[in-house]
């Protein structure tokens, strides 16, 4: 059997679940190596201790199952939805869930699977495993380290491309484009992490912004928030330009973003908070007198996802270890002006913590 699953039927049994149901997703992802699109069609895989795993799919994704590392028993379904039950009744069955404690992750399952696993377990409860799932992945391996470091550098690389093309009266639907064909050009993988934020003027002052077709002018503070994908692994980074010259207090915010992520970053150590991460930013960016333009999370968790454990958040007192992988990206926000972003991603070490990205955090000047 494979480690990561005598690590998860451990992290359930100390939750008191019997068994797990995951549909397509991340989790579902690191405990078989498969990938599927959420479709119209369900799939879902149920784990349990002592028994051998059960994937119910339709029969165009058979071919797939020949990919798992270990041994599986298989329920398939035609096209006519009305042998679906059917199927996840004998999934059901097979791992005797009826009755039991069947965890799930309602950030993933959807209505359409679980109505389904439902029927085949009327008698089950259906309690949240978010946490205990979170346990397996939140400490990276050597192996996924190493995913995503050439996922920072496939980001950095793209980004880097991209800057000399950047010119005054370019849109920001423009830029995101031309980011994402370089992003492809340098390795990542087509489904990009998320769609790239790249925000100018009053619009980097929203600090989730989609881009828009206002074109760049002279003046503006221009954040670009944009990741890459290598093998299932993600970077998520932000750095912030100047448009031409910009003014002095847009200058200096910036000034005061990048003390506030030098001091996140080095406050992530081995056995500190994670609200210490986001106290030691916050702090910097308080005493400058801009402390009520930072309204978010200092960062979050990342790895196969864009979000996850662990959060850095001031009331967040998990302690961190060596694995756990996480962004910094304090950021000031003026309102229908400008707004400045500085976002890296972090790996604990066993003595500190180092950053995987090192693209230059100073402000630069395009267009």
């Amino acid at each position: 059997m494979s480690p990561r699953l005598d690590k998860l039927y451990t992290e359930l049994g100390k939750a008191g679940m019997d068994a797990v149901a995951l549909n397509p997703g991340p989790t579902l992802t690191y405990l078989s190596g498969l990938r599927f699109h959420l479709m119209e069609r369900p799939v879902v895989m149920l784990f349990a201790p002592h028994q051998m795993p059960a994937i119910v799919l339709p029969e165009l994704e058979l071919q797939k199952v020949k990919q798992l590392p270990y041994p599986v028993r298989v329920f398939t379904y035609g096209e006519s939805p009305s042998t679906w039950d059917e199927a996840f009744r004998k999934a059901a069955q097979a791992l005797d869930l009826d009755g039991k404690q069947v965890g799930v992750e309602p950030r993933a399952m959807r209505l359409l699977e679980f109505r389904h696993i439902k029927m085949g377990a009327p008698e089950a409860d259906f309690p949240d495993a978010s946490a205990a799932l979170a346990a397996l992945r939140i400490c990276k391996d050597a192996g996924e380290i190493v995913r995503m470091r050439r996922a920072v550098r496939i980001a950095q690389e793209g980004l880097e491309a991209t800057l000399p093309l950047i010119k005054v009266g370019m849109t920001e639907k423009e830029i995101a484009n031309e980011l994402v064909t370089q992003l492809l050009r340098f390795g990542s993988e087509p489904e990009m992490p998320f769609s790239p934020i790249v925000s100018s003027g009053p619009n980097s002052a929203n600090p989730h912004a989609s881009p828009t077709d206002r074109q760049l002018q002279e003046g503006d503070l221009l954040v670009v928030d944009w990741g890459a994908v290598y093998e299932g692994y993600i970077s998520d980074l932000t750095r912030t330009f100047a448009v031409g010259e910009v003014a002095e207090e847009y200058q200096k915010i910036h000034r005061i973003v990048q003390e506030a992520n030098v001091a996140g970053r080095a406050a992530g150590k081995p056995g500190a908070p994670c609200a210490d991460v986001d106290k030691a930013a916050r702090r910097v960016i308080e005493d400058a007198g801009y402390g009520i333009y930072f309204t978010h999370r200092t960062g979050h968790g990342i790895g196969m996802e864009g979000h996850e454990d662990p959060y850095m958040r001031g009331d967040n007192l998990q302690l961190l270890e060596p694995g756990m992988a996480f962004t910094v990206e304090p950021g000031i926000y003026l309102p229908d002006r400008n707004g400045v972003r500085i976002e890296d991603n972090m790996i604990v070490t066993e003595t500190g913590v180092e950053s995987l990205s090192d693209m230059p955090r100073e402000i630069r000047v395009v267009g």
